[in-house]
């Protein structure tokens, strides 16, 4: 067995203030409750953590997997944190603690997730990627050192009739590398400054095109975005970010860090199936794995496409027109309309029950994945439908829902 640490020793959890966009993800997974946070920083409270990890791995960018062995006496306060603009840099520990810390070094990896850690961010699907997916570049351009990119399209793709204002965006990199896989996401640094004057931090959107471009072959991608003038409970309320992006026009210039993502991949082995699950703006990854599909659906390669896709009317979901014009072979497209006139409500999780055979024989099978992206709450709705589709068939979800973790082929992504 490894040494453990002296007991003078701490191996100090951090957040990287450049790489963190401020998701929330950490905060909401820790079963501790040791994250905590202000206007300006993410921080772990070294009183409170215990190494348990499970705020790693759903993670999008990796900020929050950083450590630092201190004298627990002279551990960062959350103050500390809370004041600081980048990491500082690892202490030199005295030499009666630094020759037991030597000796620990490969025990000081904090230990797998407990029980509970795994408990607590179960629902959020595998934290691993699929086996076969490529691999993905995070974290090449940063807060500090952000990318410039030009806009080249801005289009709305939801009816102009509707309350819904959602924009497909196209930026343009040029000569500098920027390689993107579908399921990944980018920053976007917003102009000005926040009420505390200080620069507004990046806000994160999953791209909506695939890994060879919006336009294939070119150094571009595309985002999907909805204008934001209410918070979730209907009062009124400025999205600083989604507006900004609503009204850039062709040829202006954006500030952009990432990508970041490294498990809501898509497989890349061939006859690989997708089954997937979104709202709104959540289908933006969905959309940059059917155009994969579609750029090679003459090559034999793809496996079977399955799309469960929620919304209020047609005239609010995003790429409706391109998306019917799919060929029916090709991907099994399922629309819940919940405000449609003269229709019932329905929502993704009753059209996963009413396809429930079709959706069975796709989980039967280890080659199929299933993405699930949209408002958080669709979590336990999707999951439920999941359940009983499974249960009805005699099968036991609890195992089947841990190996769909285990294996990579469950993902949540959702806000």
């Amino acid at each position: 067995m490894n040494a453990p640490l002296p007991v003078q020793v701490l191996k100090q959890h951090l957040i990287d203030p450049e790489i963190c966009i401020r998701c929330n993800t950490c905060e909401e997974t820790c079963p501790v409750d040791a994250i905590t946070h202000d206007s300006n920083n993410y921080v772990v409270d070294p009183d409170i953590c215990n190494g348990c990890m499970a705020c790693v791995p759903p993670c999008p960018t990796g900020s929050i997997d950083n450590w630092r062995l201190v004298l627990r006496a002279d551990a960062y306060s959350v103050q500390d944190q809370l004041g600081w603009e980048e990491l500082p840099q690892e202490k030199a520990l005295p030499e009666s603690a630094d020759a037991g810390a030597a000796a620990a070094l490969p025990d000081a990896v904090p230990p797998e997730p407990s029980v509970a850690a795994g408990v607590a961010f179960s629902a959020a699907g595998a934290s691993v990627p699929p086996w076969s997916a490529a691999h993905p570049y995070v974290n090449l351009y940063t807060h500090k050192a952000p990318m410039t990119a030009t806009v080249v399209g801005n289009y709305r793709v939801t009816g102009a009739d509707t309350e819904s204002d959602i924009h497909h965006i196209v930026l343009d990199f040029g000569d500098l590398p920027f390689p993107v896989l579908e399921g990944q996401s980018i920053g976007i640094l917003p102009p000005g400054a926040d009420a505390q004057g200080r620069p507004h931090h990046a806000r994160q959107y999953s791209l909506a095109s695939p890994r060879d471009g919006e336009r294939a072959g070119y150094n571009n991608l595309s985002l999907t975005v909805k204008r934001v003038t209410e918070d979730h409970g209907g009062a009124a309320a400025h999205g600083v970010c989604s507006n900004y992006l609503c009204d850039l026009a062709k040829n202006d210039t954006v500030q952009v860090i990432g990508p970041f993502g490294h498990t809501f991949l898509m497989p890349n082995h061939p006859r690989a199936n997708l089954i997937m699950i979104c709202t709104g703006t959540g289908s933006a990854p969905m959309r940059a794995m059917t155009e994969r599909y579609r750029r090679r659906i003459d090559t034999g390669e793809n496996g079977r496409l399955m799309l469960f896709f929620g919304a209020r009317t047609e005239r609010e979901l995003p790429y409706f027109g391109p998306l019917m014009k799919l060929p029916r072979d090709f991907i099994d497209i399922n629309l819940a309309l919940s405000r449609e006139a003269g229709q019932p409500k329905r929502y993704v999780q009753d059209l996963i029950r009413e396809r429930g055979p079709q959706v069975l024989d796709l989980l039967a099978d280890r080659n199929t994945c299933i993405y699930v992206c949209g408002l958080k709450g669709m979590e336990v709705g999707v999951l439920d439908a999941l359940r009983d589709v499974t249960m009805q068939s005699g099968q036991d979800w609890s195992i089947l829902h841990d190996v769909l973790r285990r294996e990579g082929r469950l993902h949540f992504e959702t806000y």
